[in-house]
């Protein structure tokens, strides 16, 4: 694996319908999600036009039974999977998924922040980088945003443990600050760190980049998703909205300002 330790290098959306997630998305961010496998476990590819960006994972009975819930989770790429899984144990953390080889995938665990909030980290077998993440790239995710009960406390876990940076912040009033952060110190924002807003669920969301928002938002309604918020302006002038996919999972999307 290319990437430095710390790098989002993979999303993945957990449905209960991945058959109709697939025409959701597909339609709403322009992806082509793959058809269901002809055997062994239902994931599926999502390819935007230059390339993969991630997977959907059908939920089953007993992944509902053990709490899983439809929503869009991200993976940390690590030098060390088990080193790394260690390490946030020791700080407060929980195993989900104990570490394990995928063949021709890599090695991957699913592990919670001292703040509850659930992340893969993986060490991929490819030497290639991946391009999941690309700030500008269409059909990629462009923004990681993690609500959280404690973001002081999220900013200092992630600065020791995945070298993300805080560089910089905007106030919020009452909900306190707006931390962009990064991969490296002064590098570009990949996305930011706050409060968990009333009545959203601690977790980290992800912006996908489509090419004009007002069309986005009538393809979100007419495909039988609900807008929660937005569109909006924000600071850079980009044009942003938070929605709700048809299974329930929580996503954004960002495009050029106006």
């Amino acid at each position: 694996m290319a990437n430095a330790h710390g790098e989002f290098i993979w999303y993945e959306l957990m449905t209960p319908d991945p058959d109709a997630s697939k025409i959701f998305y597909d339609s709403v961010v322009g992806w082509t999600i793959g058809d269901r496998p002809s055997q062994g476990m239902d994931y599926r590819m999502i390819a935007a036009a230059d390339g993969f960006v991630g997977g959907v994972l059908a939920l089953n009975a007993d992944m509902v039974a053990g709490g899983a819930v439809p929503g869009w989770m991200g993976y940390f790429g690590v030098d060390d999977v088990d080193a790394t899984v260690a390490a946030i144990v020791a700080a407060g953390g929980q195993i989900h998924l104990p570490a394990s080889d995928i063949p021709d995938v890599g090695r991957i665990a699913m592990v919670s922040d001292p703040q509850g909030v659930a992340i893969y980290v993986m060490r991929g077998a490819s030497d290639e980088a991946s391009t999941a993440y690309g700030r500008h790239a269409m059909g990629h995710v462009s923004w990681n945003e993690l609500q959280t009960t404690d973001d002081a406390a999220a900013l200092a876990f992630y600065d020791t443990h995945f070298d993300i940076k805080k560089v910089g912040a905007m106030e919020m009033g009452e909900m306190g600050d707006y931390s962009f952060i990064a991969n490296s110190e002064g590098g570009e924002a990949i996305g930011a760190v706050m409060k968990a807003m009333p009545g959203v669920r601690p977790g980290w969301g992800f912006y996908f980049r489509v090419p004009e928002i007002e069309a986005a938002k009538a393809r979100i309604e007419q495909a039988g998703g609900t807008v929660t918020h937005g569109p909006m302006e924000v600071p850079g002038g980009e044009m942003v909205l938070n929605a709700i996919d048809p299974q329930g999972a929580l996503f954004g999307l960002v495009a050029p300002g106006k």
